[in-house]
């Protein structure tokens, strides 16, 4: 069975021209460093991908039907139509031969081959854009792809991503991270626990089963609040495909599903806390401090704008208060009219700031996206949750550096201070909103009105 599947494999390499991470064909050193069956069972998977493409291989060719059989050898069923298909990869539904229902992420043939060629196509375009428009600077683009595409096409990386996440944030029982079946997987072909569910912004299918859109809502943000401004390890691709709702049949909780671990941003301790800082600010509306904090994090003089790219929100108000009042459609159009009118300004600014800010800002778009959908954007949980996270960050940071005993008490009894305020006042915001609060309002007046 083994010479079998190595026979396979260099079957598959030789047929199709398909190379595996680093333009190498499969290399002889998996095999050494795993147990023979692996080997066997990977193989076969990898296979798959081939037979995806057809390229080579003619349809009821002897070939063909080997190649096919080892794919029944390792699945009970396999569904040819993928659930969801993308520029890198494309997902399918199969049984194993256990029972066991899985996802399996495909990697596109030749994509390795290719991402190469892309990013240069890409960088020459952008050099005759520049030569032509010199304002133009999206020189940026190029880096971050050079820098993000090969950990993107590394789909263990994106298996490791998955299970750290998972842990670092087990203490959310609403998010299930889709457990990941190392013995089956590839740099090019990832095999994970089976999860179905809606799409977060689709508010629809969340009535029609009884979740709380609100919930999810603010459940989501916690989520980002945690891994930005506390871990400091961020899943950027947010987008609706990737972030699932379901309602636990047994326990009617409303989970939140997190998919597609390919892409992500680490942030440097220095730079998460001018960040927990600039949002500190910016919920404060602080403007001395949203200045120094922007200036700090590349903006320099167009801090204004980097505080309005930030929120999303007009200069007027976040001179306000960003938390004091919902986005309005007039500024919604405003805040559309004036981007066009400030491109030269933005690209600047995003070639200034530092390159861990790009994905967050693409993050924040997404996010976003997500709460404008769902109708809850820019409700002031939101702005709580970011507010508690930045708190305990920046305490955290502050006690580690912190040599004294005292003043490490001292930390830790105003961060508790700060936390017990901000509880106090949602509780103060959920009984003005409630019927309780409304019921204890209206006594409250009677009694002040028979007193007079």
């Amino acid at each position: 069975m083994a010479g079998r599947a190595l026979k396979l494999a260099s079957l598959t390499a030789a047929a199709s021209g398909i190379y595996m991470y680093g333009n190498k064909f499969l290399d002889p050193n998996d095999f050494g460093i795993v147990r023979v069956g692996r080997a066997i069972a990977t193989t076969a998977v990898i296979t798959y991908d081939y037979l995806t493409s057809l390229r080579s291989v003619p349809y009821g060719t002897e070939e063909y039907e080997f190649l096919k059989s080892q794919i029944k050898e390792l699945f009970m069923s396999f569904e040819d139509t993928p659930l969801g298909a993308a520029s890198l990869a494309q997902v399918h539904k199969a049984v194993l031969q256990d029972g066991r229902t899985v996802a399996v992420k495909i990697q596109h043939p030749k994509v390795q081959a290719q991402s190469s060629k892309d990013i240069l196509l890409m960088e020459v375009l952008l050099l005759v854009v520049k030569q032509i428009f010199p304002d133009f600077e999206f020189m940026w683009l190029v880096e971050e792809a050079k820098k993000n595409l090969p950990l993107e096409l590394d789909f263990l990386n994106e298996g490791r991503n998955a299970e750290k996440v998972a842990y670092m944030l087990k203490n959310f029982d609403f998010l299930k991270v889709p457990r990941i079946y190392w013995e089956l997987s590839t740099r090019r072909v990832l095999l994970m626990e089976f999860m179905e569910g809606g799409q977060v912004n689709d508010r629809a299918y969340m009535e029609r089963n009884g979740i709380n859109v609100n919930e999810i809502s603010r459940n989501l943000g916690k989520l980002y609040s945690e891994m930005i401004f506390v871990n400091g390890f961020v899943h950027c691709d947010p987008h609706p495909g990737n972030v699932l709702v379901k309602k636990c049949p047994t326990s009617g909780k409303a989970h939140i599903i997190l998919l597609d671990h390919g892409l992500y941003q680490v942030l440097s301790e220095s730079f998460r806390m001018d960040y927990c800082r600039l949002w500190q600010a910016l919920i404060k509306a602080d403007m001395k401090r949203v200045q120094k904090y922007s200036r700090r994090l590349g903006a320099g003089d167009l801090y204004p704008l980097f505080a309005c790219m930030l929120t999303a929100r007009s200069w007027e108000s976040v001179n306000k208060g960003i938390d004091q009042s919902p986005v309005s459609a007039r500024e919604d159009m405003e805040i559309r009219s004036n981007a066009a009118t400030y491109l030269p300004q933005i690209t600047q600014l995003l070639n200034n700031v530092p390159r861990q800010m790009l994905l967050l800002l693409k993050t924040n778009d997404l996010l976003r996206g997500i709460e404008s959908a769902l109708h809850t954007r820019a409700s002031a949980s939101s702005f709580l949750n970011m507010s508690r996270c930045c708190i305990r960050a920046v305490s955290t940071y502050q006690r580690n550096k912190s040599h004294s005993l005292y003043r490490r008490a001292q930390i830790s009894l105003t961060e508790a201070l700060s936390l017990w305020q901000i509880n106090l006042y949602e509780l103060f915001l959920w009984l003005k909103g409630s019927q309780l609060g409304n019921w204890v309002i209206a006594l409250l007046r009677r009694m002040h009105h028979s007193t007079y």
